[in-house]
């Protein structure tokens, strides 16, 4: 039974992973080719079919780079070098891993409160949903040079600039989620803790903490990963050393497609961990609160 749930789990997923791969290679071929003739044409060179096609997945900097050639990049600059060298995916990895926890922190403790705030205070419910919800239309490649550019007059820079527009970015799924989470509960639970004399204390702490918990996992899995965007955005306009963005930003300057490439699927990893480990620790909450898995 188990060997046939695994089965039925990494099935579906490895279809995909090959699907896209497919894709990927079908894609590369196709980018690659109108550059790889122009190289034939120019050194007077004829090439079979498959010759052509190798030599389209195997450019130094194609348009596209072939998935072979993205995976060496990732294993030779995560395995083969120094955790400590510039050029380690997982030094960089690093760099915005510690933004990106710093700007999730903040901003699940900032989506909580003012979730708790608007559940018992019909004003902040009126006045302040509207400008949370107005202040994500707002696109953060507008904002985060903005808040740079303010936070670094007044000689605030390096952490803080990135971890605040990762707080930007992660606290309103938080607070949308809790929101819902703690308005959850039914009418009849909540007659039935009056009932029982509670106060809106006691109601709060033993009915709508425990009923926003499910609301609450889920919206960090959204918010983690927003704030690991937000957290490679702001490393755009800083010109930080380090960092997935940075890597971006020179792999763009010098036309190093490959490192691009190789520094996107690093913070798609370093996203999924994030997840995994918000994951977890909702399957540890859901076991301390009791409840049985499906």
């Amino acid at each position: 039974m188990r060997s046939e749930t695994f089965a039925s789990r990494i099935g579906p997923v490895l279809t995909i992973v090959a699907t896209i791969i497919v894709i990927w290679y079908a894609a590369a071929v196709w980018m690659n080719a109108p550059f790889q003739r122009d190289l034939d044409r120019r050194g007077d060179v004829t090439s079979t079919t498959m010759e052509f096609i190798g030599k389209t997945l195997s450019q130094p900097k194609p348009i596209v780079p072939a998935p072979h050639q993205v995976a060496q990049n990732v294993f030779e600059n995560t395995f083969l070098r120094k955790v400590t060298s510039n050029r380690s995916l997982v030094y960089h990895s690093w760099v915005t891993l510690s933004s990106t926890l710093a700007g999730f922190a903040f901003g699940t403790l900032l989506g909580v409160l003012i979730a708790v705030g608007i559940v018992h205070v019909k004003a902040l419910d009126r006045s302040l949903m509207p400008w949370i919800i107005a202040s994500q239309t707002v696109p953060i490649l507008a904002i985060a040079p903005m808040v740079v550019v303010v936070l670094a007059a007044i000689n605030v820079t390096g952490l803080i600039p990135k971890a605040l527009i990762s707080t930007y970015l992660s606290f309103f799924p938080v607070a949308v989620g809790m929101v819902k989470g703690l308005r959850s509960p039914d009418i009849i639970q909540l007659d039935l803790m009056r009932t029982y004399n509670a106060s809106r204390w006691q109601t709060f702490w033993k009915l709508r903490v425990p009923a926003s918990m499910p609301f609450l996992f889920t919206s960090m899995k959204v918010a983690v990963a927003a704030s690991l965007v937000g957290a490679i955005v702001a490393e755009l306009p800083t010109g930080a050393a380090a960092g997935i963005g940075s890597k971006l930003l020179a792999g763009s300057y010098y036309s190093q497609t490959i490192d691009m490439w190789a520094a996107l699927i690093a913070g798609s990893v370093l996203a999924a961990m994030l997840v995994t480990i918000v994951g977890i620790g909702a399957r540890l909450i859901d076991r301390r609160m009791g409840v049985r898995p499906a």
